[in-house]
């Protein structure tokens, strides 16, 4: 009988990116072959363990920092498979996290919500958090604004302690115009943001605006609103990592590659739950849409909502959210049809007339349109992928508000 491979796990499990691309790996081994895991659950930033140069197995999955980690196991000749994102690449295959989709998905949501001012809060040195602002900036400037940067180091001796680092962020919130959409390089940058804008008796969302990176559902939650975030798919990080280290192991040539994985989406929570605008119409009908959509609502019901011309509304949905009244009711509503099917087992006729469509034949069809896909063939795409986080489809879709999500 052929024994498992040996598989050295170094990834941290104190952090919610961490046990994620366990969870991905874990989903990988379910479907193939075991492995027998040896699993080092030390930080990321510490020095490369001594086990490892004289360790005797098939294959290493690492999320350490320190580059001469890679330089042991390319020197050893082991099959790798590089997860780290601090530094540049070390010459081993690594697979990660897209940070410039997330820092243009970032971008995007803020403008959904009628920010016109911008600012970012990152770290310094850390290569994942430069590619994060970096694309955010870029994602602005295409749209023709700017925003204001605030960074400081992350880990290390330069690092300030908690409380001159939420006494600097707040001098920096206090000098921007508002109200300001502000990205956070991560989930626990925003927590710091919303600490020192609670401190400053600042509104959020109304004159602050905070999106953070990780959807950590624990931090997120626990904050005051609670934190709106971008979410990595990091589960399916660990399962094409996995799936990477497989091939590499049964043969296939290293060489290096560099992968990244694009985000599924947003999810949206209080603390960018708002229309920044200052059209109180336009904001009224938004909300209108968001609130009423899966009720099978027309134009003509808006218009009756709210006091302007279809003319008005018509520009005022093409100038703010860059897409007709129409398109945002059918949006709101492939939204609610995309999280029944990942969600529930209604069958598509039952979800057609629970998101407003009279005829299942039309909702078939504008579906397929749409998305690509049939409700069917999404449905399965979803389960198979094994995407997790109740209440979060139609947020992770297309990064825009849900209709759970338009309370303004």
């Amino acid at each position: 009988m052929i024994p498992p491979p040996r598989v050295a796990v170094m990834i941290e499990t104190s952090t919610v990116y961490g046990r994620q691309l366990l969870q991905g790996i874990t989903r990988y081994l379910r479907s193939h072959r075991n492995w027998s895991i040896y699993l080092e659950q030390r930080e990321v930033d510490t020095v490369p363990p001594a086990w490892l140069r004289t360790w005797r197995g098939d294959g290493v999955l690492s999320r350490w920092s320190d580059p001469r980690v890679a330089e042991t196991l390319i020197e050893l000749g082991l099959a790798a498979v590089d997860l780290s994102d601090r530094r540049l690449p070390f010459g081993l295959p690594r697979i990660n996290s897209d940070d410039r989709a997330i820092g243009r998905l970032a971008a995007e949501h803020l403008l959904e919500r009628g920010c016109r001012s911008f600012a970012c809060c990152a770290f310094s040195g850390e290569l994942w958090a430069s590619r994060r602002t970096e694309a955010f900036l870029a994602a602005l400037a295409d749209a023709g604004y700017t925003a204001d940067v605030y960074e400081s180091p992350w880990l290390g001796p330069g690092a300030h302690v908690r409380e001159d680092e939420r006494v600097r962020i707040g001098r920096w919130l206090e000098r921007l115009p508002r109200p300001v959409g502000v990205m956070t390089c991560n989930d626990v940058r925003g927590i710091e943001v919303l600490n020192a804008c609670q401190t400053l008796s600042l509104k959020v969302p109304e004159e602050v605006a905070v999106i953070g990176v990780d959807d950590d559902a624990l931090l997120c939650e626990i904050c005051s609103p609670p934190l709106s975030s971008v979410v990595p798919n990091i589960d399916q990080i660990g399962y094409e990592a996995a799936a990477l280290l497989d091939r590499l192991m049964g043969g296939e040539r290293a060489g290096f590659e560099e992968r990244f994985v694009p985000p599924s989406g947003v999810t949206t929570r209080r603390s960018t739950d708002v229309l920044l605008v200052g059209d109180p119409q336009f904001a009224l009908a938004v909300r209108f849409i968001r609130e009423n959509a899966c009720r099978g609502i027309t134009v003509a019901d808006v218009l009756d909502h709210v006091a302007i011309s279809r003319s008005t509304l018509e520009r005022n949905f093409r100038y703010h959210l860059g897409r007709s009244p129409q398109s945002e009711i059918r949006a709101v509503q492939l939204g609610r049809a995309r999280q029944l099917l990942a969600e529930t087992d209604h069958p598509v006729h039952r979800i057609a007339e629970l998101v407003g469509y009279q005829h299942v034949e039309y909702f078939n069809v504008v579906f397929k349109r749409e998305t690509g896909q049939t409700p069917g063939h999404y449905r399965r795409e979803v389960r198979t992928l094994g995407e997790r986080g109740p209440g979060r489809w139609a947020e992770r879709e297309s990064g825009r508000l849900g209709q759970g999500a338009a309370r303004m």
